[in-house]
């Protein structure tokens, strides 16, 4: 079977035959010409022989004629060749496409006397070039109605004769789409792509030295693509050149991957349910088995009392553990439904802690553990359920009873932490496991389950108190060096700004009565900003409150502070940017700058210092020095 390249080598040469060659002589009106020429003009020999130009004009298609006469005209006056394409009619009455090229030539004294040249048979010609237009046009249409990538590439080797590169020579629409490349004719793979996988050039390497065809789905790494490839050899054994018909499945991949994480999970889930059914029944019946055995005993034993005490106090014991798992139950399915509603009231933490070591005290004492309790000397104040609270603390006691063995050491502490009331209970304990301290707030996951179930528990403890803490806008968070190494809780809920500030006053008399000043706070932690500006209203100042940047440079202009607490941290504009905002605004009574930050080391105040701050304040902050700042304004 014939290539086009050869098709057209053969139209070429079949039309070479039928090249003819003609004479003209002008003053004659003769024209003298081979065979070929009769044929090709289909006129007897003779008649070509020593017709007139007139009988070959005949030939020609009436529209032709006088571009062709108009040719001969230009030649004859200017003496330069002339070429012109005609159609000849032939016997069977259509035309041939032919290509006449011819020349003058003049006597000794100048005029013309003769025009000779040559005719060339090109319809083949024509025909073949026109038919692998057509043949292109239908190729290059079909290639760009395809919806997947296509393109050809050509592999590039390195010394040794390995692919290590491939060069784009040419690809459809569609192409971009499916590899965000752009402008790629001409251009390697690694031009565009520097970390392109190597596997991509093993396996086009392969196909362009086999021959063999591939389908195979694979990931472009340094593209962030998976890509379904189907790949061929384009050419003879010894072309480099690989046609790739592709498409990019990188959204099929990710939902097969969300799909089988889902399942992953449903099965995980599905599996602590079953767990937790299975302790939820283990866990009533142990109970059930002493109240049972109970019963039979008070019916065996009327008229003892020492035997009956003993039994009624197994079973009160044993009857509280129920209703305590029932509770349990309870209060998750109703925060799970949303239908908790906290009893809120301005509380003491103190007091609340107190109570949570009241409860949890027998189970501690039970274990031998020892408790060290370290409770910060000042005011506590919150806005919450004192009796959810009591849980949350109770909850973490128990659990650090449980779960560390006989004689161990707890420590619960609390204290301020900026806006914040921090509470931890720390355990020697058996510790958590790093790759467990993020599933240990789930649903149905026990903190001693690598334990065969030792200490009992249904497992909804830390996520009903992690519920409980977030209620109250709070967080929980679990640290363990690791199995065996114990473990620790903190818990962070949010003080109450006001009773805070009031308790700060209780206990701080100033000094002496101060004027009042115009101070502006400003800090993207409004709970801190509140805070501090309900303390500087107590003092008798009046205080304006901004939490971001560019509401500061507002309040600036309109409230004309004389004393401006600025956070450094904020996002947007920070404290910096505020500061020289301030100081290089020609309308204000520069203020006094005071820079109120958690950072407090040599270098955080050289950079509030160059910012042109004033004072350098580290949080939390001390009443003694904002008194003391203020009496100097």
């Amino acid at each position: 079977m014939k290539t086009p390249d050869q098709a057209v080598s053969a139209a070429l040469a079949g039309d070479a035959a039928e090249l003819a060659s003609w004479s003209v002589d002008l003053k004659h009106d003769c024209v003298t010409t081979d065979a070929a020429m009769a044929r090709l003009f289909d006129m007897s020999p003779e008649s070509a022989a020593q017709g007139p130009v007139s009988a070959y004009y005949a030939k020609l298609h009436p529209d032709d004629v006088i571009g062709h006469a108009a040719d001969i005209r230009r030649a004859i006056a200017s003496g330069e060749p002339y070429a012109s394409t005609l159609r000849v009619r032939g016997a069977d009455g259509r035309y041939r496409q032919v290509l006449a090229r011819g020349e003058v030539l003049y006597d000794s004294s100048g005029e013309p006397e003769r025009l000779r040249g040559v005719v060339l048979d090109i319809t083949r010609e024509l025909s073949t070039k026109a038919e692998l237009r057509d043949s292109e046009e239908r190729y290059r249409t079909l290639f760009e109605a395809i919806d997947e990538g296509v393109c050809i590439i050509e592999m590039l080797y390195d010394p040794s004769g390995k692919p290590c590169d491939y060069r784009f020579l040419e690809m459809n629409s569609a192409f971009v789409q499916h590899t965000g490349l752009t402008d790629a004719v001409g251009k390697t793979v690694l031009d565009m792509v520097p970390r392109h996988d190597r596997h991509w050039f093993e396996t086009y390497g392969r196909v362009a030295s086999t021959g063999e065809p591939v389908r195979f789905v694979n990931e472009a790494k340094a593209m962030n693509r998976w890509f379904d490839v189907y790949a061929t050899r384009v050419g003879a054994a010894d072309s480099r050149k690989v046609a790739l018909l592709f498409a990019d499945i990188t959204g099929r991949k990710r939902a097969e991957a969300e799909a089988q994480r889902v399942a992953a999970d449903l099965t995980a889930a599905d599996r602590r349910k079953t767990d937790f059914l299975a302790t939820l029944a283990h866990e009533l019946r142990n109970p059930l088995a002493p109240l049972r055995s109970g019963l039979q005993v008070l019916r065996l034993s009327r008229g003892n009392p020492d035997a009956t005490a003993r039994v009624v106090d197994v079973m009160e014991r044993q009857l509280g553990h129920m209703v305590e798992l029932v509770d349990d139950l309870l209060d998750i399915a109703r925060i799970t439904r949303g239908q908790v509603a906290l009893k809120q009231a301005q509380v003491d933490l103190k007091s609340v802690l107190d109570a949570a070591i009241e409860t949890s005290l027998p189970m501690i004492d039970e274990h031998h553990h020892r408790l060290k309790v370290e409770v910060a000397g000042e005011a506590l104040p919150l806005f919450a359920d004192a009796t959810r609270v009591m849980q949350v603390v109770n909850n973490l006691l128990n659990n650090a009873a449980k779960y560390t063995p006989r004689g161990g050491t707890i420590a619960l502490v609390a204290r301020r932490d900026g806006a914040d009331a921090m509470i931890s209970v720390a355990d020697n304990g058996i510790g958590i496991a790093a790759e467990s301290l993020q599933e240990v707030f789930g649903l149905f996951n026990q903190v001693g389950a690598d334990c065969n179930r030792a200490h009992g528990g249904l497992g909804i403890g830390l996520s009903l108190l992690r519920s409980l803490v977030e209620l109250h806008g709070g967080s929980v968070v679990a640290d363990s060096a690791g199995a065996g190494h114990g473990s620790v809780f903190t818990v962070r809920l949010p003080l109450d700004a006001a009773a805070a500030a009031e308790a700060v006053l209780a206990v701080a008399a100033p000094a002496a009565q101060m004027h009042s000043v115009r101070v502006l706070v400003v800090d993207d932690n409004r709970d801190a900003a509140d805070t501090l500006s309900a303390l500087l209203e107590l003092l008798g100042h009046s205080a304006q409150v901004a939490n971001d940047g560019r509401a500061a440079l507002g309040a600036v202009l309109d409230f004309c502070p004389q004393v401006v607490f600025l956070d450094i941290g904020m996002p947007g504009i920070n404290g910096y940017d505020v500061a020289r905002a301030i100081r290089n605004d020609r309308r204000l009574d520069q203020p006094l700058l005071v820079a109120l930050t958690g950072w407090g080391g040599e270098a955080d105040r050289r950079r509030t210092s160059d910012a042109d701050f004033d004072l350098h304040l580290t949080k939390p902050v001390d009443l003694d020095a904002i008194e003391k700042m203020l009496r100097s304004v």
